[in-house]
């Protein structure tokens, strides 16, 4: 990757409201911000998640999608009923120009104030499709690797509105989030590979863990 500079950076707030059709909670729904926004360890400040036992926390503080992928999920829902664009998946920021192919594990990036660091992918969830109303949705992210990612906090400060994102730090210029993904949904990865890509820095110690523990897994239950 040559690019390391990106702008503007969609920024995007939201509370809790409920999610048709049954009316579970969940913060998906945000609106884009005009002025800048503090952000700390558990994330931009006003920002809810609706379950936080899969969602928020220092792992998964602030969550990124890359805006170029809503082009390609049109293209594979051409029948959604939702106008697809930033802000429509609950992410935090959105960035064009971008995505997991050019971020690794552990990147570091610059955003105002703010030094963000790449933990982990977004894992698609049912509540995908009922935000979409497309009942295939969550599937075909995650079958196309569309997926967003979280970063942690390094230092919190503010964040401007159409800021510009700056790759500081690359701790492993060979692991990326396309890469971890391939693992993630391979059938038989090979053991090696899970075990390089758990021991990858910056990466969240439970995605670590699965790791190491489908490693174990399959050297225990050879193919």
């Amino acid at each position: 990757m040559t690019q390391d500079t990106w702008q503007p950076v969609g920024v995007f707030v939201g509370g809790l409201r409920p999610l048709p059709p049954e009316g579970q909670m969940t913060g998906m729904y945000k609106a884009r911000q005009g002025g800048p926004v503090r952000c700390g360890v558990e994330g931009i400040e006003g920002d809810r998640q609706g379950d936080r036992r899969v969602h928020g926390g220092p792992d998964k503080a602030v969550h990124l999608y890359p805006a170029d992928h809503y082009a390609r999920l049109a293209e594979l829902m051409p029948d959604c009923p939702v106008a697809l664009g930033a802000g429509v998946l609950g992410e935090n920021l959105s960035v064009a120009g971008i995505d997991e192919a050019r971020v690794c594990i552990g990147d570091v990036f610059a955003l105002g104030e703010v030094r963000l660091q790449v933990s982990q992918l977004r894992r698609p969830c049912w509540k995908i499709s009922h935000r979409l109303g497309v009942d295939a949705a969550s599937r075909l992210v995650a079958d196309h690797g569309l997926n967003g990612w979280y970063f942690r906090v390094v230092d919190g400060g503010l964040i401007p509105p159409e800021g510009t994102l700056t790759l500081v730090d690359r701790p492993a210029p060979a692991m990326t989030l396309a890469r971890l993904w391939a693992v993630e949904q391979a059938h038989r990865p090979a053991i090696d590979e899970v075990r390089a890509l758990a021991a990858t820095p910056g990466l969240a110690a439970q995605w670590a863990q699965r790791l190491r523990q489908r490693a174990d897994w399959l050297e225990r239950h050879p193919g």
